[in-house]
């Protein structure tokens, strides 16, 4: 269930990301740079809910050009049911359009 992100991380660009564990829990977030966050949120330094379980992996990236819209994605994102996220979940792994 992975897909690679082509291209370069710009640090001028904004992610919206999910990350999961091997309990399969969804976390939602956002940054500047995919690798090194997930790294932090790993040696559980991110946010509480990943220090409770640790093992993450990136299963989605939205690129945005400011935090502002970044952040209004993130939110929306997070509202959703868990059956619409893995449906974006699914589109982003078959590289479709995931801005819906």
């Amino acid at each position: 269930m992975k897909r690679r992100f082509e291209g370069q991380y710009n640090y001028c660009m904004v992610w919206v990301y999910m990350i999961k564990n091997k309990g399969n829990k969804l976390y939602i977030g956002v940054t500047q740079n995919p690798p090194a966050r997930l790294v932090r949120h790993n040696q559980k330094q991110g946010a509480q809910f990943t220090q409770n379980s640790p093992s993450f992996e990136i299963v989605f990236l939205e690129k945005y050009t400011d935090l502002a819209a970044a952040r209004k994605r993130e939110i929306q994102i997070k509202k959703w049911r868990r059956d619409k996220k893995d449906k974006l979940l699914k589109r982003y792994l078959q590289g479709l359009e995931t801005k819906m």
